[in-house]
């Protein structure tokens, strides 16, 4: 069975809307994928600035935000469908949205982007709120692209996305095992900004700082990073306990941004570490905006030499645009009503069939 289908992703790193249109397959069994046209679009400051506050926003504005991003998200699947010549050619849309809220401790989680919304200005189908089943199962609701790992990537075994938040996710037999590991590109950009930079392209202002021990330090000594997976990470780590403690020492923004590279590298090899792989020779793909960051590829890697790991960076359609791709197959599962969510990842009670399903067409 063929499927083309438009994912959609809004990160933490807020950079912009990720579009692609797929095509997934499923024969016997065995899933393959193409990645045919995508695109990033930006956000607007006003939205931006709507997206970063989205916590701070009352109920009555917060749920008009969440219906008129969804009319947004639509009014631009509409705009790139019309770009490619996509008419009548997409057969469902898959959709993240935005997180605004994660409290898996909880059982809440809200992914702004009203999927009603979405449907009802392209006339399509849509898959929407991806995570809530299965934190209502106890799950962390995150990672959730493992699905996509396990079903199109056969060949690696391990997989590093690095975004907003950087999360991690390793084969262990039969089962995946994922979680996130720590902030990262929502911590260096606004660290960039200082610089008057959108981001340190390349780690190169990272690349002419130095490492601040003390700093490197308190960072290493979150709570969090000794908390047995599943895991998650809301965005706030970020931005309200990390973010300050680089901000408040008196050093070189260069400096903060090797200090942070070098805290992300760490975490990652900590966690390889105690994923236990006895020192099996293995394969870590990286994607997300991070894979571009040199800097802290090499740092990576220097860190994972020890753990015979061997970073693979994919093709760019790949880097940038994996966590959409794996929304669209997210939703192909849920249109054929299959499991979606692994609980081994998650920590919910069951694998589960996740996303509310918004009929676009009669």
């Amino acid at each position: 069975m063929v499927y083309n289908v438009i994912g959609l992703m809004s990160g933490s790193s807020m950079d912009g809307l990720d579009i692609a249109f797929c095509n997934i397959e499923e024969t016997g069994g065995k899933w393959e994928y193409s990645i045919e046209f995508a695109a990033c679009i930006p956000f607007s400051e006003e939205w931006k600035n709507k997206l970063a506050t989205i916590t701070k926003q009352e109920v009555p504005t917060f749920m008009q935000t969440h219906t008129a991003f969804g009319a947004w998200m639509g009014q631009q699947v509409n705009a790139f469908i019309e770009k490619y010549n996509l008419h009548h050619k997409v057969h469902i849309i898959g959709s993240h949205g935005h997180t605004a809220f994660h409290f898996p401790e909880n059982k809440t989680t809200v992914q702004i982007g009203c999927g009603a919304a979405l449907a009802a200005a392209t006339g399509i189908n849509v898959v929407s709120d991806l995570r809530a089943m299965d934190m209502a199962l106890g799950g962390h609701g995150a990672p959730i692209v493992p699905i996509a790992e396990k079903l199109l990537f056969a060949d690696a075994g391990l997989f590093l996305n690095i975004g907003g938040i950087c999360n991690i996710s390793a084969r262990n037999n039969n089962n995946i095992i994922a979680f996130d590991i720590c902030p990262a590109n929502r911590v260096l950009n606004e660290l960039a900004l200082e610089l008057n930079m959108h981001f340190d392209e390349n780690g190169n202002e990272a690349r002419n700082g130095n490492i601040l021990p003390d700093v490197l330090t308190q960072l290493n000594a979150l709570d969090y990073y000794n908390q047995s997976f599943p895991k998650s990470l809301a965005n706030e780590i970020g931005t309200e306990i990390i973010l300050p403690i680089l901000q408040n020492v008196n050093a070189s923004v260069q400096d903060k941004l090797c200090t942070m590279t070098e805290h992300i590298a760490m975490q990652v090899a900590k966690q390889c570490a105690l994923l236990n792989f006895a020192n099996t020779a293995m394969q870590m793909m990286v994607t997300g905006g991070g894979a571009y960051n040199s800097f802290l590829i090499e740092r990576l890697q220097e860190y994972l030499n020890s753990y015979n790991i061997k970073v693979i960076i994919p093709d760019n359609k790949v880097i940038e645009y994996k966590e959409a791709l794996a929304m669209a197959l997210i939703a192909v599962l849920r249109w054929r009503e299959e499991e979606n969510v692994l609980a081994s990842v998650t920590g919910a009670s069951r694998n589960s069939i996740g996303g509310a399903l918004w009929m676009g067409n009669q």
